[in-house]
C-alpha cells in the first residue's frame, strides 16, 4: 500500500486521470438507458398513462438538460471553493455527491418517480463540476513543457470513459444478460464506482494547490465567465463554434438511441455497443 501511495504521490496525474475516467463512465452509462425510458412497451418506461411519445421526448430533453444547466452554475463555484480549500477536499465531497445522485436515479427508475429523477440529475450536475476541479489540479502539476501532453491524457480519459460507459450501461441494463438486470442496475454500479473513486482520491491524491485564495465566493461568476469569453478577441470566434458542436453532439447522444430502437430494432445492449464504437474513435483521436 505504501509503495502504491508513493507512486501516486509522485504521479498525481494518475489519480486525476481516474477521476475524469470514472466521471465519464458514469455519464456514458446514461446513453443507452435514456431511450428505454420513453419507448412504448418498454418495461423501463417512466411515462405516465396517456402520455404521447412527443411528450416523452420533451420530458427526456429536460431530463438531459438539467444536468449541464446545474453544472453551468455549480462548476465555477466549485472552482472557487477548490482555490480556497484545496483541490482534494472539493473532489472528495463532489464525487461523493455524484455517487448520491446515481443512487437517487436508480431509486427513481425503480419507482418510476419522475421528480426524483430530476432531483438526482440536478444533484449530479451540481457535483459534476468536479471535472473542472480535476482540470485545475492538472494545471497545478503541469509545466509549460508537459502541459499539452497532460491535458491530452485527460482528453483520452474522456474517450475511454465514453467507450466503457455506454457498453457497461447497455450490458447491465439488459435482462437477457442476467435475468435481474434492469435500467436501474447500471446506476447502482456507477454509484459504487464513484465511491471507489472517492477512496482513490482520499488515499492516493496529494493536495496539488500550493497557494490558496481567501476571496469571497462570487455566485455571479458563471455569467462573468461567459461575458469575459465573448469579450476576448481570441475566444469570441471560438466560443460559438464550441457551443454548437457540443450542443449537436449532446443532441446526438441523447436522442439517436431512440432512432436506433425504433428504426433498426436495437436493444439497450445494441445501443450501448454502438456508442462504445463511437467512443473508441473519440479516444483514438484524443489520444
Amino acid at each position: 500500500m505504501q509503495r502504491i501511495q508513493k507512486k501516486f504521490g509522485k504521479h498525481p496525474l494518475l489519480a486525476v486521470f481516474m477521476t475524469v475516467f470514472v466521471d465519464l463512465v458514469g455519464v456514458g452509462i446514461l446513453i443507452p438507458i435514456f431511450p428505454q425510458l420513453i419507448t412504448p412497451g418498454s418495461p423501463d418506461s417512466i411515462l405516465p398513462d396517456g402520455w404521447t411519445i412527443t411528450q416523452g421526448l420533451i420530458l427526456l430533453g429536460w431530463l438531459g438538460a438539467v444536468y449541464p444547466l446545474a453544472q453551468f452554475f455549480a462548476a465555477p463555484i466549485l472552482g472557487q471553493l477548490s482555490d480556497k480549500y484545496g483541490r482534494k477536499k472539493v473532489l472528495i465531497v463532489s464525487i461523493f455527491g455524484t455517487a448520491a445522485g446515481y443512487v437517487l436515479f436508480a431509486i427513481g427508475l425503480a419507482t418510476k418517480n419522475i421528480p426524483l429523477l430530476f432531483a438526482s440529475r440536478i444533484l449530479d450536475g451540481i457535483t459534476g463540476g468536479n471535472i473542472s476541479v480535476a482540470q485545475a489540479a492538472i494545471a497545478d502539476i503541469s509545466t509549460a513543457k508537459n502541459r499539452a501532453k497532460n491535458f491530452g491524457l485527460i482528453g483520452m480519459a474522456f474517450g475511454l470513459g465514453f467507450i466503457l460507459g455506454p457498453y457497461i450501461g447497455g450490458k447491465l441494463a439488459d435482462p437477457t444478460v442476467v435475468s435481474w438486470f434492469s435500467a436501474a442496475t447500471p446506476f447502482w454500479f456507477a454509484a459504487g464506482l464513484s465511491l471507489i473513486n472517492v477512496l482513490l482520491i482520499t488515499v492516493f491524491l496529494p493536495e496539488t494547490l500550493k497557494v490558496r485564495k481567501n476571496n469571497r465566493l462570487d455566485f455571479s461568476r458563471p455569467f462573468h465567465n461567459v461575458m469575459a469569453a465573448f469579450s476576448r478577441p481570441g475566444l469570441r470566434s471560438v466560443m460559438p463554434s464550441s457551443f454548437l458542436f457540443t450542443a449537436g453532439f449532446t443532441f446526438f447522444t441523447t436522442f439517436f438511441g431512440i432512432v436506433l430502437a425504433e428504426k433498426f430494432g436495437f436493444s439497450v445492449s445494441n445501443t450501448g455497443d454502438y456508442f462504445a464504437y463511437v467512443g473508441l474513435w473519440i479516444a483514438i483521436s484524443q489520444g
